[in-house]
């Protein structure tokens, strides 16, 4: 339901109530902006978005139950008109890769100034992405070689058995134990590896680490 004065509507999704009171006194001081909810999870964030259809849903990635990767897929599929950003500490690639390819709008690191949301609220609102500053250099040169010319990047979703191969890594097993419990070649798992690897733009066990955990596979203590 619009708000009769036209603000724009907020549902806050953040585990930590210190947190959202925060950023509700850092809304609601904008005279064109209105928190209508505050969830805890994300299951709670999408029944909430549902029921209200807010404007914009601020999304944490690290909650209880439900984490914030998968209640923005599940929201895009529910509700494909919603605007989502994302509200993290976290300012790896993986993160920011896997957030972007669900559906969020923003992506906005905890660190960064309250103004930096305010921006990023609006410019989503209003039918735009935006990315933190903190991290549009780094990104962008992801893209551009030395000599400032565009550089091809493979991308792309890795395959289920490319997954599975990083679930077992992410879980502590060895290429040789992976090979016997799939019935594989050792060499063959390390080709998945590195394609899975290439794919995501992971560099090492502690990104296929991270990846696991904001994909559901650990839990992240």
């Amino acid at each position: 339901m619009p708000d009769p004065s036209g603000r724009l509507r907020v549902l806050l999704a953040d585990d930590h109530v210190v947190v959202r009171q925060g950023l509700k006194l850092v809304i609601e001081g904008q005279k064109d902006m209105i928190v209508v909810s505050e969830a805890g999870d994300g299951a709670t964030a999408i029944q909430h978005a549902q029921e209200l259809k807010p404007d914009v849903v601020i999304m944490d990635i690290s909650m209880p139950g439900m984490n914030g990767l998968v209640a923005t897929r599940t929201l895009k599929r529910v509700l494909p008109q919603c605007v989502i950003v994302t509200l993290t500490r976290h300012a790896d690639d993986a993160y920011l890769q896997e957030l972007m390819r669900a559906g969020a709008s923003a992506y906005i690191l905890k660190q960064s100034s309250p103004a930096e949301l305010i921006t990023a609220i609006r410019t989503c609102a209003a039918g735009g992405q935006y990315l933190d500053s903190a991290l549009t250099a780094r990104v962008t040169a992801g893209f551009l070689g030395r000599d400032g010319r565009k550089v091809t990047q493979s991308g792309g979703t890795p395959s289920d058995r490319e997954s599975e191969v990083l679930r077992l890594i992410a879980a502590g097993y060895s290429n040789k134990e992976i090979a016997t419990r799939l019935t594989l070649s050792v060499k063959t798992v390390e080709a998945h590896k590195a394609n899975a690897m290439r794919k995501l733009g992971l560099n090492g066990r502690i990104d296929i680490v991270k990846y696991a955990i904001l994909q559901g596979w650990l839990k992240d203590d």
